[in-house]
């Protein structure tokens, strides 16, 4: 019989697996198999501190939005930040924007 991993968020036994994916019946948490990949992603903001998934950032400059012909402005709050691979490292839902994918390098922690 395979022993399933303990999830990482609660730490609950009762893990599952559906495909590549695991899944925690108690946290709802749905975690890959490769948690060295996941953990290897280092986000930083544009002060140089260190950005997590949940963290809650503030736009330090007006920028430009593909598509709107309203900027985004410097001082906008985004909250319940998600961290990705690429160019756009922060996933993300604004008020009056709508999901939106940002660099780092223009947001600050709050």
């Amino acid at each position: 019989m395979q022993t399933l991993p303990p999830c990482p968020e609660c730490h609950s036994e009762y893990s599952w697996q559906d495909g590549d994916l695991f899944n925690c019946p108690e946290c709802g948490h749905v975690w890959s198999g490769n948690t060295e990949a996941t953990e290897a992603l280092v986000v930083k903001d544009a002060n140089g501190n260190l950005l997590a998934d949940g963290d809650s950032v503030t736009v330090i400059k007006d920028l430009k939005v593909k598509g709107s012909s309203t900027p985004l402005k410097i001082g906008t709050r985004v909250k319940s930040i998600r961290l990705v691979e690429g160019d756009h490292n922060i996933d993300c839902k604004i008020d009056g924007f709508g999901p939106m994918k940002l660099k780092s390098e223009f947001v600050k922690k709050n």
